[in-house]
């Protein structure tokens, strides 16, 4: 597979995307800028996390409006892997490929830190690697990740099977029934909080997020690491 790194202004976690899947994973990957208008010869895509354009307006808001974001669309709606992260999962929910909204913490504050996350559905492309019902450790660094929908698309995400990720011991941001990260009915876009590019070794902290990348490496590069 060959991973396109899309980098928008206000970008902070590019290299740490970048670094994960080519040092860690071994897959070829390469940034894309928010101006650029083709994913050719690419066969994913990841939207890091930071704080594209300054994060005026809303989280996404305007980031969902470049240039590159048709051809993401495209991509998505093609059935190939989509992942955003963090910013990312926020520009997803503006661009319309996942439901919902991210809105401000609960508590009105930033939040750093390593957090229990249980894998709701290891059923998924990007999960399958992992147990079900397993609890692993991500890092989070939001403060707006407070995940929220109307009732009746929370229904349909569960109907679905469509939550992937729930904080475990506390609903650190306030999410509606704890949620973390999402899948479109698809199943080919995953959109999360917490980071699993910052968990790719045990030096770090954690190599839980590593088996997130095995995951997708193995559904949608046919290929096993």
């Amino acid at each position: 597979m060959k991973f396109a790194v899309i980098v928008f202004p206000g970008s902070n976690c590019d290299a740490d995307m970048l670094w994960a899947v080519q040092e860690i994973m071994g897959v070829e990957a390469a940034y894309v800028r928010y101006d650029e208008d083709s994913l050719s010869g690419f066969d994913g895509v990841l939207l890091p996390g930071g704080f594209s354009y300054g994060d005026y307006l809303r989280c996404g808001a305007i980031a969902r409006f470049s240039t590159i974001m048709q051809e993401v669309i495209r991509f998505a709606e093609e059935g190939k892997p989509v992942f955003g992260t963090c910013n990312g999962f926020q520009i997803l929910t503006e661009a319309g490929l996942l439901p919902g909204v991210l809105r401000r913490n609960e508590s009105l504050q930033f939040i750093c830190k390593t957090v229990p996350l249980r894998v709701v559905n290891n059923q998924t492309a990007f999960t399958s690697e992992y147990r079900e019902d397993e609890v692993i450790q991500l890092p989070v660094a939001h403060g707006e990740g407070n995940y929220f929908c109307d009732e009746e698309t929370l229904r349909e995400l569960k109907e679905n099977n469509q939550i992937v990720f729930t904080y475990e011991d506390e609903n650190i941001n306030g999410s509606v029934e704890r949620i973390a990260g999402i899948t479109n009915q698809a199943g080919n876009v995953l959109g999360m909080m917490p980071h699993p590019e910052r968990a790719m070794e045990q030096l770090l902290g954690s190599e839980d997020g590593k088996r997130f990348f095995q995951s997708m490496i193995k559904n949608f590069g046919k290929v096993t690491v």
